[in-house]
């Protein structure tokens, strides 16, 4: 970017980002400094591409005319804590109103793949149109520049996302790597394909330690588009850290949210994983299909119990102190590391573990393992698989597909297989379609098309305002049980003005983790601002920048045909209430009337105060 100011808040024109449009139909590409409209497009992230999405008048997500918007935030590649995010932007496949029309989405990855591309010189790309043939995008620094080239990729047609980028590994080993697998490039029956992004420790192990940029169905998208891969090639540009970052990269370790996510041994919880503990304290964790039984099965699946036969290791992204992944391997007879099984973070552990009846770790990290491969993202896939199990329950004497119930490994194995090869679109296109193709769409655990994450509702009502995934873009999914709240007053506050700002991560390049509790308007953001880019922006800058970010994406799905009743969560919660979770009741009719009231008139009048 060139920075032609210090106060972007107040000159974002003076602020210009490198964008390359790639029309794949004819090959041309344009590369072009661009003008920030406002300290959005400067953050980046979907704070920018939603403003551009939303000139587009888009009827069906696979159509020519809808864009993918891979770009980057402000910060990465930066020495910031977590700073290496990659964003892909575009009308989601597997989101969408009940008019038949795709709603704007984001999805955001880790790894390294996003620091390499912005030290490439390019801020963003834009697709435009699809190719005829299979490609893939290489992208190079240059003296002139960022130079992109389309490649030729048949030979990468057909493999996993790891396979993929080992492949492309072996011909540019200084670069990184965004691919997709098998349900991207089966794109007509997949919607929930996933891009996977190259890690330090994938590359120099050949483990396939991917990181996804998992919602939303991106990866089909791309493979629609059909493009297989990009590839990001340029040197490391590793600047010293400043005393400045240091602080704020030390407070992010030992505060800021991240501390609990710490390893064990450091004294936190041992990452996202400590969630199975904090939840099943109140019968909360979700069990075949988000219907918790008030039982111990959940612990079977404590890192304390399932270290006992295997090997855990907790690690970090690249250049990151907060380790909040653990990676499970199986365990030799000595006690040593063997092969490598999976990463385990809690939404892909619950998801296709105890959600779906799998209680046993070794076959929920072979699920985890198989769905990364296939490149599907893991909470959708898991959320429709678990209703069609509970579908098969209720319907014991004629059941769905291959008769799979909770628990069967074997038929869940082969379910996540044929889903993700493209054979079975009744899992790949997700759970509201499933839902209403058999006509009982009330225990389709899923928010306005989208899967919800691995929360129970009935401790989340703000789920139904999330404009991207319950835990992406509203941070109400811990409150009931951190805080027990259970006025409304609360919840609308919460809901309007606090926990909607973990939004900004999804713009400026930070992972969520850097302050999970506060969103990016606070001083250490201002801090990094200062010392890594010598810009001057405000906590309260930054805030309202978030917030009319987050008012675009409302206003965006109301544009696509949302009515206010599909802002709701699933009609299960309200007519058979779940006893079992030991949590304050706040699901009640008159609860959810009066906080449906007061949100959406917050909302509307802010939205049209913005609008104006």
């Amino acid at each position: 970017m060139k920075l032609n100011t210090s106060d972007p808040a107040a000159q974002p024109e003076q602020i210009l980002y490198t964008r390359c449009t790639i029309d794949l139909n004819t090959g041309r590409q344009t590369i072009e400094e661009i003008p920030c409209r406002n300290l959005e497009d400067v953050l980046g992230g979907f704070g920018r591409s939603f403003q551009d999405l939303a000139e587009r008048q888009i009827a069906t997500a696979y159509c020519a005319e809808n864009p993918l918007i891979i770009n980057t935030g402000l910060l990465t590649g930066s020495t910031a804590m977590t700073a290496m995010r990659t964003y892909f932007s575009s009308y989601s496949p597997i989101k969408g109103s009940q008019k038949g029309l795709p709603a704007a989405m984001w999805s955001a990855g880790s790894g390294k793949f996003g620091a390499k591309l912005k030290w490439t010189g390019l801020d963003e790309l834009v697709l435009e149109n699809c190719s005829e043939q299979p490609v893939y995008i290489l992208i190079r620094e240059t003296d002139q520049g960022p130079q992109l080239t389309l490649k030729p990729a048949e030979h990468l047609l057909g493999l996993g996302t790891h396979d993929k980028i080992m492949a492309l590994y072996k011909e540019y080993p200084q670069a990184h790597f965004a691919a997709i697998g098998q349900a991207g490039e089966n794109w007509q029956n997949n919607y929930m394909g996933a891009v996977a992004l190259s890690t330090e420790n994938q590359l120099k192990s050949g483990e396939d330690k991917c990181r996804f940029a998992g919602r939303g169905g991106m990866g089909s998208i791309m493979g629609h588009k059909n493009v297989l891969a990009l590839v990001a090639d340029s040197p490391d540009k590793i600047k010293p850290v400043s005393d400045a970052v240091k602080k704020v990269n030390l407070n992010v370790i030992k505060g800021g949210g991240a501390a609990r996510l710490q390893p064990l041994s450091r004294g936190g919880g041992g990452g996202t994983w400590a969630a199975y503990d904090v939840l099943q304290a109140f019968h909360a964790v979700p069990v075949n299909n988000f219907r918790p039984q008030g039982n111990d099965l959940p612990e079977k699946l404590f890192r304390v119990n399932v270290e006992k036969d295997y090997v855990i290791e907790s690690q970090a992204c690249y250049r990151c102190g907060i380790t909040c992944h653990n990676n499970v391997s199986e365990k030799n007879a000595d006690g040593s590391r063997g092969e490598f099984l999976a990463k385990f973070d809690y939404e892909p552990l619950n998801l296709l573990g105890t959600n779906i009846g799998i209680h046993d770790a070794g076959q929920a990290a072979r699920l985890i393992q198989l769905g990364d491969n296939y490149g599907m993202d893991a909470i959708s896939l898991g959320v429709t698989i678990s209703y069609l199990l509970s579908y098969n329950e209720r319907h014991a004497e004629a059941p769905l597909l291959n008769g799979a119930t909770f628990g069967d490994y074997a038929k869940i194995r082969q379910l996540v297989i044929e889903a993700g090869e493209g054979r079975l679109p009744e899992i790949g296109c997700g759970s509201m379609r499933l839902s209403h193709q058999v006509g009982e769409p009330g225990y389709a655990y899923h928010v306005k098309g989208l899967e919800i994450a691995a929360y129970q509702p009935e401790s989340n009502p703000g789920y139904a305002w999330a404009i991207a995934g319950g835990h992406m873009s509203m941070g109400t999914y811990g409150l009931l049980a951190r805080e027990g709240k259970t006025d409304v007053e609360f919840w609308v506050k919460a809901i309007t003005e606090d926990k909607l700002q973990i939004v900004g991560f999804d713009m400026i390049g930070l992972c969520k983790f850097f302050d999970i509790n506060n969103g990016i308007g606070t001083q250490m953001v201002v801090d990094c601002l200062k010392s890594e880019m010598e810009l001057d922006v405000s906590a309260a800058d930054l805030k309202k920048a978030v917030h009319r970010a987050f008012l675009r994406g409302l206003a965006l799905e109301l544009r696509q045909g949302y009515e206010k009743s599909e802002f709701a969560l699933p009609v299960e919660v309200f007519e058979q209430p779940n006893d079992n979770i030991q949590l304050p009741k706040i699901t009640s009719s008159e609860f959810v009337r009066s906080l449906e009231q007061q949100v959406w008139q917050i909302f509307e009048q802010q939205m049209a105060e913005m609008l104006d």
